[in-house]
């Protein structure tokens, strides 16, 4: 029987209660402790190693690696930066930087130089752990970086100058003496993409994310301190935050963690899903493109009991196919880096296929015109989160040191999502498109500016503007549209080179996969491009 078997009943009662003083790893990771032997991880390595580590492991690894960074010179406030991939040493980060009262930020393996330089710099870091492969780009970045930052490497074989991770944590002490944290502290920091800019940092505070995604691990992940889950993401993103960490640790129940180094193998996570406890299972809908193309009636998961999908929409004919395929739903869900789950379809409730389900308890979410007002059901709007009188549990304290783009996302009393969606009669919600440009491919988020710089960088560009382009596969793919500077012509060896370009000098899932080559580009009387129109364009001729 699922955790939620009464909707309305557990929306009319639901309450989140804030503490004064609250860290996760006090509140919710040493209380499983308590138990030595419950397991909070099961990790198979890239060879097939596996390694069961217990909440006490990981509230003791928080302890040293908090204890560590004081030794080191960081205060409570200060940024610790993380680049790693699915190891271990990256829960232990998390959580020591909560322990402590660092504020955390995770970036993805995938981040170029440039992205490093601007993301220490922006962030004011003060200690950044890596691991061996990555450690070369990060020592280039810090050499742009005229303060002195803490370097960690988790591999025992390292480069010159940075300290070693596990020698570290060996020296610390295993109780932490420092002082509790108030709820209100900064705690997480994530950088979420933008249309006009560079990225935005979303800071969360103690509370926002330790406690608001009790709906997540409890209602929509369904979990149990009996469950194993497992999460198809990269520690970069929110996501991994959201059902890696807090969702299913704050219901006690383990987190299965796949290392897989490169490319998402479908077989593999198939092989997984047979050969592992795994009880409840998260893939962004692009995983579940590739794990239906394979054939399902081999395989038997003889533990999974319930699986779900987010990061983009889900459409039905996905949702069918792996009904058809493995017996399971794919229960969809919706919510932001800037928010913990907004709306779910959970468990028990009818599924609308298509839809992203109905409104979170703990959140009042409107579809509002833009006047802030809101439209009736039926009708498309503006997604909406009513912040006022009191700002919902879960929501981000604010764009860390951008208090424009803060006012921009607030309308009246509500925060605007700048996603696009209709509410039918019955609480349902179904997702209509970007409001603000973002394009989400293969469940990445990447705003357009990002790939119109880079793009500009080389010589033969002279104007560029990139939109989201329909793929079959991946959702959506980066589309650019080109204007060429005097002397070069469109080619496909030109293609190449622009693509291989914007691999260089930003994250290499950005690229465009598709480059139109164009004598202008459409743009409002002050100049600024317009993207609607290339949406039209690449629609007609889509279907010309």
């Amino acid at each position: 029987m699922p955790n939620m078997t009464d909707y309305e009943s557990v929306r009319r009662s639901f309450r989140l209660e804030v503490p004064a003083q609250y860290d996760f790893v006090t509140d919710v990771i040493e209380r499983w402790a308590a138990d030595r032997a419950k397991l909070a991880m099961l990790w198979v390595g890239p060879d097939g190693e596996e390694r069961r580590l217990t909440f006490a492991w990981f509230a003791e690894r928080a302890a040293r690696f908090a204890n560590a960074l004081a030794g080191a010179g960081v205060a409570p406030g200060d940024t610790v930066f993380a680049v790693l991939p699915r190891v271990p040493e990256w829960w232990e980060t998390f959580l020591g930087s909560v322990k402590g009262g660092y504020v955390f930020a995770p970036g993805t393996t995938l981040l170029t130089v440039k992205d490093l330089v601007y993301r220490l710099d922006a962030s004011e870091t003060r200690a950044v752990i890596t691991d061996a492969e990555n450690a070369a780009k990060v020592d280039e970045a810090l050499a742009s970086i005229d303060r002195p930052i803490v370097h960690i490497c988790t591999d025992r074989e390292r480069p010159a100058g940075w300290l070693q991770f596990g020698e570290e944590l060996d020296r610390a002490s295993a109780r932490y003496g420092g002082p509790r944290h108030s709820a209100t502290d900064p705690s997480l920091v994530f950088f979420t993409s933008g249309t006009t800019g560079l990225p935005k940092m979303v800071l969360h505070t103690q509370a926002s994310y330790g406690i608001g995604h009790e709906v997540t691990g409890r209602y929509w992940l369904d979990n149990t301190p009996a469950d194993l889950h497992w999460t198809i993401s990269d520690t970069g993103w929110a996501q991994a935050a959201w059902s890696c960490v807090f969702g299913p640790w704050r219901q006690g129940a383990a987190v299965f963690i796949k290392d897989s180094r490169g490319r998402f193998d479908p077989m593999e996570a198939l092989e997984m899903l047979a050969r592992h406890p795994i009880t409840t299972f998260f893939a962004p809908p692009t995983a579940y493109r590739l794990l239906v193309r394979e054939p399902l009636s081999r395989y038997r998961f003889p533990a999974l009991r319930h699986t779900t999908g987010a990061g983009e929409p889900v459409n039905p004919e996905l949702v069918s196919a792996w009904r058809e395929g493995t017996g399971f739903t794919i229960y969809e869900c919706y919510g932001q880096t800037e928010t913990a789950l907004l709306t779910a379809v959970f468990p028990g409730m009818e599924v609308r296929l298509g839809s992203m389900g109905v409104a979170a308890p703990g959140y009042e979410l409107g579809i509002v015109d833009e006047e802030g007002r809101l439209i009736p059901d039926g009708t498309e709007g503006d997604l909406a989160v009513r912040v006022v009188p009191d700002r919902p549990i879960g929501m981000f304290r604010e764009y860390w040191k951008n208090p424009g783009a803060t006012a921009g996302c607030h309308r009246g009393d509500w925060y605007i999502t700048f996603d696009r969606a209709i509410r039918d009669a019955d609480g349902y919600h179904w997702f209509v498109g970007r409001s603000d440009d973002v394009i989400i491919s293969a469940g990445y988020r990447i705003g357009p500016f990002e790939v119109e710089s880079a793009l500009l960088e080389h010589p033969a560009v002279v104007e560029s503007a990139v939109i989201a382009h329909p793929d079959e596969a991946r959702g959506n793919i980066v589309k650019a549209y080109v204007v060429l500077g005097a002397g070069h012509t469109p080619s496909p060896a030109l293609t190449q080179q622009l693509q291989d370009h914007v691999k260089r000098v930003t994250a290499p899932y950005k690229y465009p996969r598709e480059i139109a080559y164009v004598a202008d580009l459409p743009k409002t009387i002050s100049g600024k491009i317009r993207r609607g129109e290339l949406r039209l364009l690449d629609r007609a001729e889509g279907e010309s």
